[in-house]
């Protein structure tokens, strides 16, 4: 299948014309139907075209589709009052897309170096093999050589250092450190959890140094991990914390969350985004936040993260071209000793849709609403062609 000769070819196209989705499902141009365990790479967290989330966009687009955000909407308070609640976070600002978010966390660090303590520090720390978004800024910021590739020259003021590695990290804080930023499950990365130990010392570093602590939960956040937000998986409450993916289901929209000290380097006219808190992604987002809490999708993901992940050790124990099967609720990656394009292609002619984390990594990013019964089938499909694959002579 070709690309269109109108549109630029920055994606390599699974050759697929998807044309409806509805739960955990969807459906090519052939009629053909598949299991999804990807949603739109952890997007679609309450299962493609679903009712509720529809009704609301339908109801706000009979009301304003979009004003300016010189003006108050009781939605924006609504949907703040949400993630406020549920993150313990103070203040939130909106916008489009998780690089957005990135990117205002990175301006508001160096901003309240600059205009609230009164210092030059702006250097942000970030790991090897994060993934921190696609614009020029956030691009550097990502611990990911090959998504830098031709954009040179590229900003200053990121370090990176080696991801789980406490004495790298100290070694790396300067006195132009400003800021730590991290995902505490690396997803583009391999679906790697951060470890414990190296995390309390993450925030002992932050408290004794006086750096902020920057947390991107735009893949982790909103149930994914098996709790409203991976942080919450280590007992710490960062200074910052960024959304976007699942926080709209499928409606474009992000979030940058932080602590009440730092609304004072955001005064008017410092930050803005012409669509960030679109009417109709609020009301999508609060759809979302309000169904996730009323079903207990939370827990839903950590009970089904752990029955997907026994199983999938279960059937696969012992097979050579299995190396680890690691990660935190619904997040959670197939490591094996071969590239798996091939796998995930068999896969995909069987009707069960997955992805990558690198080369090696089989990445699973299921609906918190799927059940048990669509987990099984999804299972019983990679395994098989997991076991049929062997392993590949040297």
């Amino acid at each position: 299948m070709e690309e269109h000769e109108a549109i630029f070819p920055t994606y390599a196209r699974i050759p697929l014309t998807m044309v409806k989705g509805e739960g955990c499902r969807l459906w090519d141009d052939a009629g053909k139907e598949y299991l999804d365990f990807m949603s739109g790479i952890a997007v679609t967290s309450l299962g493609h075209n679903h009712p509720g989330i529809r009704e609301r966009v339908i109801r706000q687009m009979e009301k304003v589709w979009h004003v300016s955000n010189y003006f108050h909407q009781p939605i924006h308070h609504r949907l703040a009052e949400l993630l406020t609640h549920y993150s313990g976070m103070d203040r939130v600002f909106y916008c489009n897309s998780g690089a957005e978010a990135n990117e205002a966390a990175i301006k508001l660090a160096r901003r309240y170096n600059r205009k609230v303590l009164g210092n030059d520090r702006y250097e942000i720390i970030t790991f090897r093999q994060s993934f921190h978004g696609r614009t020029i800024t956030t691009l550097t910021a990502t611990g990911q050589d090959k998504v830098k590739d031709g954009f040179d020259p590229l900003p200053q003021g990121f370090i990176h250092v080696p991801f789980n590695d406490a004495q790298a990290l100290e070694a790396a804080i300067t006195p132009k450190t400003c800021a730590i930023m991290l995902e505490l499950v690396q997803g583009e990365g391999g679906v790697y959890p951060a470890d414990p130990a190296f995390v309390r010392e993450i925030v002992r570093l932050c408290k004794e140094r006086d750096l902020l602590l920057i947390v991107d939960e735009i893949q982790t956040g909103l149930g994914r991990t098996g709790k409203w937000f991976a942080c919450q998986h280590y007992g710490i409450e960062p200074d910052v914390m960024t959304l976007a993916k699942a926080l709209g289901n499928g409606i474009p929209i992000g979030a940058m969350l932080g602590k009440e000290k730092l609304a004072e380097a955001l005064p008017a006219g410092s930050h803005g985004s012409t669509f960030g808190g679109n009417s109709l992604a609020v009301a999508a987002a609060i759809g979302v936040v309000e169904t996730i809490a009323e079903q207990n999708l939370t827990e839903r993901a950590a009970e089904l993260g752990e029955y997907i992940m026994d199983r999938l050790r279960s059937k696969l124990k012992g097979h050579p071209a299995v190396r680890d099967i690691r990660g935190k609720g619904l997040m959670i990656g197939i490591e094996c000793a071969h590239p798996v394009a091939d796998v995930l292609a068999q896969a995909r002619e069987r009707g069960v849709l997955a992805i990558t984390a690198g080369t090696n990594v089989i990445r699973l990013l299921p609906a918190l609403t799927m059940t048990n019964e669509e987990a099984d089938r999804g299972i019983d499909v990679l395994c098989d062609v997991l076991l049929e694959s062997g392993v590949p002579q040297a």
